[in-house]
C-alpha cells in the first residue's frame, strides 16, 4: 500500500514539475518580449525564477517518492 501511496505522490510531482517548468518558460518569453511594458516584462522575470525553484523543488521530491518506492 505504501508503494501505492509513493507513486500517486511520484506522478503528481512529476506533473507539478512540468507545469512549472511550462511556466517558466511562457514567463521567459514574455521577460524577453520588447513589445510588453517593462513591468510586465520584471514580473515575467521574477514569475521565471520562481517556476525554477519550484520545478527543482518538484522533481527533488518526486525522485525522494521514487526512491522511496
Amino acid at each position: 500500500m505504501d508503494s501505492l501511496k509513493q507513486g500517486v505522490n511520484y506522478v503528481s510531482e512529476s506533473v507539478k514539475q512540468a507545469t512549472s517548468g511550462a511556466s517558466k518558460e511562457t514567463n521567459k518569453q514574455v521577460a524577453k518580449d520588447g513589445d510588453a511594458p517593462i513591468g510586465t516584462r520584471a514580473s515575467a522575470a521574477k514569475d521565471a525564477v520562481g517556476d525554477k525553484f519550484d520545478e527543482h523543488k518538484h522533481d527533488a521530491k518526486a525522485e525522494a517518492h521514487k526512491q522511496q518506492i
